[in-house]
């Protein structure tokens, strides 16, 4: 599975579900079950790349501003929905957190923010496939800390980094 492969597979599945990130990933779920086994270790791969790629501080403050969760499990399900989110949104804000005010139509947080259960489609589509547990994908570990700069989480450090953002999602 090439990349162009897992981002159709991904923005179908958002479509197809109108962007509610659960129904996302049981149609995820459906879909991959579909494909051969190591189709399914690809796309894995594919997602726990970008999974890693997002482990970056500017990142999680824009999650902050979006979610108000600051906690690691908080920032883990929200890099799950941003992948969930597509190429374009996913791409546009490893380029630039704050451009996520202008990427994203709109953000309910009952339902946006949380993907957790997207980041496990593809480990239940091939215990469904095949019967047993996803092997080790072989990739490098995630850093033990975020990459970049560390960005204040109070609400100055995040209005000052997030003009943008905090101007269109932030709190009051």
């Amino acid at each position: 599975m090439d990349e162009t492969e897992f981002w159709e597979i991904v923005d179908s599945t958002r479509t197809a579900a109108g962007g509610d990130p659960e129904d996302q990933a049981e149609l995820l779920v459906e879909r991959l079950v579909r494909l051969d086994p190591d189709a399914v270790l690809d796309f894995a791969r594919h997602f726990e790349a970008r999974f890693n790629r997002a482990y970056r501080w500017d990142l999680w403050g824009a999650a902050v501003v979006l979610t108000g969760g600051t906690g690691e499990g908080a920032f883990d399900f929200f890099r799950c929905w941003l992948i969930g989110q597509g190429r374009e949104v996913f791409e546009g804000a490893l380029h630039e957190p704050d451009g996520l005010a202008g990427l994203l139509d709109d953000f309910d947080e009952e339902i946006d923010g949380d993907g957790e259960e997207l980041g496990y489609a593809a480990d239940e589509a091939y215990e469904q496939l095949t019967g047993v547990v996803a092997p080790d994908l072989g990739l490098p570990p995630q850093p033990a800390e975020p990459q970049g700069d560390p960005v204040g989480f109070d609400d100055d450090a995040l209005a000052k980094r997030f003009p943008e953002l905090w101007a269109r999602f932030g709190p009051g």
